[in-house]
């Protein structure tokens, strides 16, 4: 018992010596890797751009409308239905440009061009003003109403005595109608639902 005991002992001791000597054959055979660090590369200078100059009006520019006043100029404020027109009017050749358009190209219905000439015909003044129209909301019915009604009230600035013949007309008097809202539980403002027996 005492010699197989003794066998054992030595037995351990040498796989214990084994297992010591080859940790410390892969410490010494495998070195330490060198890790080579990477320098960042030289950052270069970033030219700064320059911020777009402030335009007087950008949200026309934005939609590719070119502000253009006239000189000697007179303001006036046309109306109707939803839409809104910023006139200016100058003595001219009876040029008539429209959010930076040509009027016949922007209102290319022959009535349309007809409503906005009225006040000059109903003034005798066909071919004397030059006018810059910018008009935004509604229709193409509304907004030719609504710069005709700038023109007539530009004109009474101009020359106040063709106010009589521009008020007879009715072209100074703003058109007020707009489309009634819808309401709840009709389909439209007054069209109701369909009528169902069953």
């Amino acid at each position: 018992m005492a010699e197989t005991s003794k066998k054992v002992s030595t037995s351990a001791k040498a796989s214990a010596d084994k297992a010591a000597k080859s940790v410390a054959e892969k410490k010494t055979a495998a070195p330490k890797a060198t890790v080579v660090k990477k320098e960042p590369a030289p950052k270069t200078p970033v030219e700064k751009k320059a911020p777009a100059p402030k335009t007087a009006a950008p949200k026309a520019a934005a939609k590719g409308v070119k502000i253009t006043k006239l000189a000697n100029s007179v303001y006036a404020t046309g109306k109707r239905k939803d839409s809104v027109a910023r006139v200016y009017l100058a003595a001219g050749r009876g040029e008539i440009i429209v959010n930076g358009i040509p009027m016949a190209q922007y209102f290319k219905r022959p009535v349309l061009q007809m409503i906005i000439a009225q006040p000059f015909g109903v003034a005798k003044r066909d071919g004397q003003y030059d006018v810059r129209a910018f008009v935004s909301g509604g229709g193409l019915s509304g907004q030719a109403g609504a710069v005709k009604h700038g023109i007539s009230k530009a004109m009474i600035i101009i020359e106040p005595e063709s106010r009589p013949e521009l008020k007879k007309a009715g072209f100074l008097t703003r058109d007020a109608r707009v489309v009634e809202r819808k309401h709840y539980g009709f389909r439209k403002a007054r069209r109701s639902t369909q009528f169902s027996k069953r």
